[in-house]
């Protein structure tokens, strides 16, 4: 019997200011994801309603048309205020891992339960090459395959 290789787990950040990670997020990049095939100009925005919950709407367009879905946050232990859970239908619920953020909120990396799911964040609709550099070998320092990272088209306005 062959076992998969049991993976370090990519700790979440050790601080995360709600206030500050709300707003509009683009998407620069993420791991293949069957339902986001073909998507461009993604974007990801987080707001919190009248009653105090942490709200998210991603949109994107696929063959030209705006599609998009909307759901809520929270996070799943106080101790460990990068790991949230996102629900965008009920009863499920999915691992939402803020894994590397900057200092000033200008970008966040986020992981899904596995290492199969990760996407690129930014404030703006490109990063620099810096950025993008220490991004990337954070991840490659973590065993993420930054090969297999998609780039999001963000490039104007539709």
């Amino acid at each position: 019997m062959f076992r998969k290789k049991q993976e370090t787990p990519i700790p979440t950040v050790k601080e995360l200011n709600l206030k500050k990670y709300l707003g509009l997020w683009y998407e620069i990049g993420k791991l293949p994801q069957r339902e986001q095939r073909q998507l461009t100009h993604v974007t990801a925005r987080y707001h919190v309603d009248e009653k105090g919950i942490l709200r998210v709407h991603n949109t994107g367009f696929r063959n030209g048309k705006k599609v998009g879905i909307r759901g809520k946050a929270w996070v799943r232990n106080e101790k460990e205020p990068g790991a949230l859970y996102v629900q965008f239908f009920w009863p499920f619920k999915g691992e939402y891992n803020v894994i590397m953020i900057a200092e000033d909120y200008r970008y966040a990396v986020v992981l899904g339960k596995s290492r199969e799911s990760l996407w690129i964040l930014a404030r703006e609709r490109t990063l620099s090459k810096e950025d993008l550099r220490e991004i990337l070998d954070f991840l490659k320092n973590h065993g993420i395959d930054t090969k297999r990272i998609l780039k999001t088209t963000q490039k104007e306005e539709i």
